[in-house]
């Protein structure tokens, strides 16, 4: 997964996260600023390897982070748990609806989009695999 890093919509994110994470502690919430810090880091190098080590390291950050979640939510008592819950769910929500995560090889859009070509070229938001320009296969006859 591609990050729009550097936006005012990650910096928001990433800063919701820390402080989520945080629960009031500025100290535990700079610590987690540097964790994040770290995965974006390494999520960053994944074009850089091949497509199997980049599998590994997305897993292994996803299963870091799912860790860090769970153990958060598990170490409170069930009030504070539920209002954690509906703070992370509210995080959340309101990242989703920013539409700054965007998936390889595809694209999201929180806004309009507009995607035009002229001329007989080719316009698209995302194009997996090739393009080839030139007239159509004359038509098959039958014969019979």
């Amino acid at each position: 997964m591609v990050q729009a890093a550097g936006t005012d919509a990650w910096e928001g994110f990433r800063r919701r996260v820390a402080v989520w994470f945080g629960r009031g502690d500025a100290e535990r919430e700079s610590g987690e600023l540097a964790r994040l810090d770290q995965t974006a880091a390494d999520l960053a190098t994944l074009d850089a390897n091949d497509g199997a080590s980049a599998e590994r390291i997305r897993i292994r950050q996803e299963a870091l982070w799912q860790a860090r979640f769970e153990g958060l939510l598990e170490g409170l008592a069930q009030e504070e748990r539920d209002r954690a819950t509906a703070e992370l769910q509210s995080l959340l929500d309101a990242h989703r609806a920013s539409g700054t995560v965007v998936g390889d090889g595809s694209l999201a859009v929180g806004r309009d989009l507009n995607v035009s070509s002229d001329n007989g070229s080719v316009a698209a938001g995302v194009i997996n695999g090739g393009v080839h320009l030139g007239p159509p296969p004359p038509p098959v006859s039958f014969q019979g």
